[in-house]
């Protein structure tokens, strides 16, 4: 990925590499080379279904300016508002909103005083541990909370149970008003949730035809919280465009999301089957986070699209820099070779943080003197790379000039696009997730849901091997 302009985020391979990191472990240039035809082949097929499908994603960086002027003045009457606004949503429906959250607001944002936040407090509630509920509800004034439930089928059961909780809850504290103080996100057409708000005539946006939940976080669903909190969408949408334009080339090393994908199914095919991410910025810690799900959930499938046997997927690991360089870089520089480390690098940081230089009489800490915490976390990066370098370890890294909505933008829809590329390779729907949807069978089975494709579920389970005492200990 070369730089385009001191706006662009940079993808820089050079420690994967054969004639890099040494020819026992890299890649050589022939070997990405080789995959010109399949790897035009996979551009090609989504440029052409571009917006169909399971690609509607694909276009939310143009077709929304009706839906972002909404958002915005519907943002704009939560500010003044109310004082809190929860999400309720799982997986898709939340980790955008708390990585975009994390890597473009104030990270103790909850804790500023109103004056300097620029928003209402904001909570996402991802699961549905009962004292996770509880502890919201001793946190929150729910007459000062707007509510922002998001559901595209309005079956999932954790988010609502959630509503169905927040709803009692409002009902008791605020009265006939209480569906004043819920927004709905779901589809337009069908589902549980849809009708529940056009009954009790909630605020409604709309998740829009092809758009799952991994890749959803530059649609309503995502861009909702971001707007009531104080983000520039507009700027996350056209981050999200610039990369779209830079990847429009069929050439692997002209399009950066086709040489990323490339290199990923090299790595997949030569046993690399563990993929850490590893921003050096807190800032950017849950966009690790929400990389996990896109790479799992679209990538671990055990048929092609044909139907023939396959079981791939490369797992993905989180870790912070420099805090897990003291709890995982021991592995990654003497364990298996089975892992790739994909480091995310900040060119500038908003802050400037020196370190004081009065400890002269101790010789261990004064070369730290003078120096910031800039320059340590910088030297920490540039010493864990190396150390993976000097032992053999694959790493590259994503340089973020800057964190901003812009360079965001960029990141989201480069692992979206290299996502969609790397399923064409390797011949996989990257865009269902049926082992999730067993788990959710089997969920609703245990709970007594009564139609028939639970009550058979439930039997099957019935059916299942029973547990032997002597594995109890």
């Amino acid at each position: 990925m070369l730089r385009t302009d001191n706006h662009s985020i940079v993808l820089d391979v050079n420690h994967l590499m054969a004639d890099q990191l040494g020819h026992n472990y890299g890649i050589s240039p022939e070997e990405i080379d080789a995959y010109r035809q399949p790897a035009a082949m996979a551009q090609m097929a989504i440029q052409k279904n571009r917006g169909k499908g399971f690609l509607g994603w694909t276009e939310l960086p143009y077709n929304q300016d009706e839906i972002v002027e909404e958002i915005l003045v519907t943002a704009a009457t939560i500010r003044e508002r109310f004082d809190y606004f929860v999400v309720l949503g799982i997986g898709g429906s939340a980790l955008g909103s708390i990585a975009v959250h994390q890597a473009l607001n104030h990270l103790h944002y909850n804790q500023l005083p109103k004056e300097k936040r620029n928003g209402p407090k904001l909570f996402v509630e991802d699961n549905i541990d009962p004292e996770r509920m509880a502890a919201l509800l001793d946190v929150i004034e729910p007459k000062k909370t707007c509510f922002n439930v998001i559901s595209k089928s309005g079956e999932t059961a954790e988010t609502m149970s959630q509503y169905l909780i927040i709803e009692d809850l409002l009902k008791k504290t605020v009265g006939s008003r209480w569906h004043e103080h819920i927004v709905a996100t779901t589809d337009r057409e069908t589902g549980n949730l849809i009708r529940l708000g056009l009954e009790h005539s909630l605020k409604l946006f709309y998740i829009p035809a092809g758009v799952g939940g991994r890749f959803s976080g530059l649609c309503p669903v995502g861009l909702l919280p971001a707007a009531v909190c104080g983000i520039d969408i507009q700027q996350l949408l056209a981050g999200a465009r610039a990369m779209d334009e830079r990847c429009q080339s069929q050439q692997i090393w002209e399009n950066p999301a086709l040489l990323q994908a490339v290199i990923q199914h090299i790595l997949m095919d030569n046993g690399i089957n563990i993929h850490v991410m590893m921003p050096y910025a807190d800032s950017l810690k849950y966009m690790a986070d929400w990389f996990c799900q896109l790479w799992a959930e679209s990538l671990g499938k055990n048929v092609t699209r044909k139907g023939m046997a396959i079981n791939v997927g490369q797992t993905p690991m989180k870790a912070l820099g420099v805090t897990d360089q003291h709890s995982q870089l021991q592995l990654y520089t003497e364990g298996p070779y089975d892992k790739v480390v994909t480091f995310l690098h900040v060119g500038q940081f908003r802050n400037e943080t020196p370190i004081p230089s009065e400890n002269k009489e101790y010789p261990v800490l004064e070369f730290l003197g003078g120096k910031s915490l800039n320059q340590l976390i910088e030297a920490e990066y540039l010493g864990t790379q190396y150390a993976l370098l000097r032992s053999g370890r694959m790493s590259q890294t994503i340089h973020l000039p800057v964190v901003n909505a812009h360079t965001v933008g960029q990141f989201m829809y480069f692992f979206e696009k290299v996502t969609a590329y790397v399923g064409e390779l390797l011949d996989i729907n990257a865009f269902n997730q049926p082992g999730v949807e067993e788990s959710k069978i089997a969920s609703y089975a245990v709970l007594g849901n009564t139609e028939e494709k639970y009550q058979k579920k439930q039997e099957e389970m019935l059916a299942a091997p029973k547990g032997k005492k002597q594995y109890r200990i």
